[in-house]
């Protein structure tokens, strides 16, 4: 099956650097042409750049998801750029964040309305777009798997992933007489393939290093506190022994985006190495001991910075 992205062009929110800029460089790989949207400029331009070293085609198009007038902006900016949008894909959340007793209202407030709003608005006027213009298009929104089970540490987003979940289906149901296809896609804590990424931060993930970013903040020092989770040192508990890269997100979702998923809508697609599906007393043998997956099929290929890295 050779999935081509030929003649399409996508619009990925939230392009860097890790997820979002993986997904942007496959789309781009199998084809599309890219618009990468970031509240941060710079973020943008970082994963347009990354493409164009890949010899893909791609626009930066900043701008902050809530705000309705700059999201109008910026899709009218790829549409006058690219002629049309066949594939959105909405990326763009926070990360970060506190258990229910520590969350402050403000964080809470602002990663539900990135998530909420950032969904709504994007797939209502890229969705107005393709239906007027009768493009059949598909419609991505990233899930996580605390949008289907609970974790300790990350109430706003375990909250704003499982309404993005709903949200799909809802729209998918509300597009489907147009033609239009929405899904969801859950990753697990993907490990960082990006060479900038690995060059910042350094190689490895959270099954093989200490988790410096993402989710999860500190609880406060009351006497009557009980601890929310185990920090002591534990096994990773994948089945296949890896979560993935966002390279492994960008293949699958590629091919969701192609005409090959035609029928598809309504659906959650999961990379994760089996983490989510196992019984919650299953304990895979260590990672060194599994036969693993088969070897990743690489997208960023230049090479250009892997000297830097060694």
């Amino acid at each position: 099956m050779e999935i081509s992205l030929e003649g399409k062009v996508a619009l990925v929110t939230g392009a860097g650097p890790n997820i979002g800029s993986g997904i942007a460089l496959a789309l781009a790989r199998y084809g599309a042409k890219v618009a990468c949207n970031d509240i941060d400029p710079a973020a943008a331009k970082t994963a347009v750049d990354r493409i164009e070293r890949n010899g893909g085609t791609a626009i930066a198009v900043p701008g902050d998801v809530t705000d309705e007038e700059q999201v109008t902006g910026y899709i009218a900016r790829v549409i006058d750029e690219f002629g049309q949008i066949d594939v959105l894909v909405n990326n763009a959340a926070l990360l970060g964040g506190k258990g229910v007793l520590d969350e402050s209202a403000e964080f809470f407030d602002r990663a539900v309305r990135v998530a909420g709003l950032g969904n709504f608005l994007n797939t209502k006027h890229v969705g107005r777009h393709m239906a007027e213009r009768g493009i059949r298009g598909s419609i991505v929104a990233i899930s996580s798997s605390n949008g289907w089970s609970g974790s300790a540490g990350v109430i706003a987003y375990a909250f704003h992933k499982g309404g993005v979940n709903n949200f799909v289906r809802a729209a998918a149901m509300d597009l489907a007489p147009y033609g239009i296809r929405v899904n969801s896609f859950t990753p697990t804590a993907p490990t960082p393939d990006n060479p900038e990424l690995i060059k910042e931060r350094g190689a490895g993930g959270v099954l093989d290093r200490p988790r410096t970013h993402g989710i999860g903040g500190a609880t406060g020092d009351e006497e009557w506190r009980r601890p929310s989770r185990f920090t002591g040192q534990r096994a990773p508990l994948v089945p296949m022994g890896t979560t993935g890269t966002p390279t492994d997100i960008g293949h699958a979702v590629a091919w969701l985006c192609s005409d090959y998923a035609r029928l598809i809508t309504g659906c959650d697609f999961v990379v994760d190495g089996g983490a989510r599906a196992k019984n919650f007393a299953y304990a895979p043998a260590p990672a060194s001991e599994l036969a693993g997956p088969l070897p990743l099929i690489p997208l960023d290929v230049t090479g250009e910075m892997d000297g830097e890295l060694a």
